[in-house]
């Protein structure tokens, strides 16, 4: 389970442009689930995955993951979560240009000092898994927009993560490509994934797969709804 209290978030702190993203904010996420966030442009929901998956650090509260307090972990400790916990699906997409589909999904596995063929191994199962093998040795800026999001979604998953974060994944995405995404988070999850979404997308938050909806508005949660 991860759960967080009374989480603050505030940006620029006392600067003319001080702005708070989240404010004393409290929830518990189940592990095993797909939760929805919810919520307008600016609401908090990129900042709330953000702290979740120990890439920013909240300016008041704490984060408990697994029974086990982690707000407070130096650096070092959070980077070893981050790498061998999460999986991040991006807006957009952030793929590096001028590298194959192929050494993009490689990327995030090198610094867990795991040997070349081992991940080279891994990647190319995903791939196959993900019906893009044959665009391997392609480079990403000559992707379409659905290849480009299985190409991130094979990155997302070379470390095996227990979580899947992804952060308005279908934002770019036309209906049919997005509903193709929404499947394979289905099979992540009759796989045993935890998967966490931020969407203002109706596909996204409506669908029957969704476990649980929670809505944000001005860094607070205003209501939820289980859906399964």
């Amino acid at each position: 389970m991860i759960e967080l209290f009374n989480i603050t978030k505030t940006f620029n702190a006392g600067k003319q442009n001080e702005f708070t993203a989240l404010r004393g904010l409290s929830v518990s996420l189940d592990i095993n689930q797909i939760t929805a966030l919810k919520g307008p442009s600016g609401s908090g929901k990129t900042t709330l995955l953000s702290i979740i998956a120990c890439m920013a650090r909240p300016t008041s509260g704490r984060m408990m993951f697994q029974g086990r307090e982690i707000t407070s972990l130096p650096e070092r400790f959070l980077s070893e979560i981050r790498r061998k916990t999460f999986g991040f699906i991006f807006q957009s997409f952030n793929l590096i240009k001028g590298l194959s589909v192929l050494e993009n999904t490689m990327i995030p596995a090198y610094p867990m000092g795991i040997k070349y063929r081992v991940i080279k191994e891994r990647a190319m199962v995903l791939l196959e898994k993900l019906n893009i093998a044959s665009k391997a040795h392609q480079r990403v800026e000559h992707l379409s927009g659905g290849e480009q999001q299985r190409t991130a979604m094979a990155r997302a998953l070379i470390n095996e993560p227990a979580i899947v974060i992804a952060d308005e994944p279908t934002a770019h995405l036309d209906t049919e490509l997005a509903e193709s995404f929404m499947y394979l988070i289905s099979v992540l999850h009759a796989e045993g994934k935890t998967i966490l979404i931020a969407s203002h997308d109706p596909l996204v938050f409506e669908a029957d797969i969704v476990h649980r909806v929670i809505e944000l508005r001005d860094g607070e949660i205003r209501k939820e709804r289980r859906t399964r």
